[in-house]
């Protein structure tokens, strides 16, 4: 498995979807389908307290399971349903009714359709369907949303854009190698301190 620490305590930082991996153990507890939408689930709401927050959905970190530190990545199970809802209006744009139901399967397969291409386009293989993934943030930084602020800053000072790209992904594999070494204490990148 490639994306892994090695014996000197230095991570590789080529990435992997985890394909052989277990979910967190937290998410044993729970089976089956649930209606919660997935940040509804009760386990996200169990591994939020210990620390974990899910992955960014925004498209342009498409990649970012991939590439984040194994020690700072988890996924669970996907029980949840997400739901198509659909709004009606009167001519005065009040509401006069709510009709939600889940989504189809169909309309699932699409939306995983549209992220493959994604990766395919960036070289790295499909996620595996059917997980929901949390991370922890790497370095210093108290949460991953510092750590995405890091990453956006550190590529507009490189004059990357913001969108899922070779250039994002290159820099965002980087920049978290760095992180996570400078957290290790392996400032060299060579496995001693």
């Amino acid at each position: 498995m490639t994306g892994s620490w090695d014996g000197a305590g230095s991570w590789d930082g080529a990435g992997s979807w985890d394909e052989d991996g277990t979910p967190h153990p937290l998410a044993r507890r729970r089976t089956g389908r649930s209606e919660q939408e997935p940040d509804r689930l009760p386990e996200i709401r169990e591994l939020e307290v210990l620390g974990w927050e899910p992955a960014p959905e925004d498209l342009a970190w498409v990649f970012l399971p991939y590439v984040w530190p194994p020690a700072d990545r988890t996924w669970i199970p996907d029980r949840s349903t997400h739901w198509a809802v659909e709004t009606r209006l009167d001519g005065h744009g009040h509401v006069t009714g709510v009709e939600a139901a889940p989504l189809p399967e169909a309309d699932l397969r699409d939306l995983d359709c549209e992220t493959d291409e994604i990766l395919a386009e960036l070289g790295l293989p499909p996620r595996p369907p059917g997980r929901i993934w949390l991370l922890r943030p790497v370095g210093n930084l108290p949460t991953v949303g510092a750590v995405l602020d890091h990453l956006r800053a550190v590529a507009e000072e490189r004059g990357v854009e913001f969108r899922a790209s070779s250039s994002l992904l290159a820099l965002t594999r980087t920049e978290l190698a760095a992180l996570a070494k400078s957290a290790n204490g392996n400032s060299n990148g060579d496995g001693t301190p």
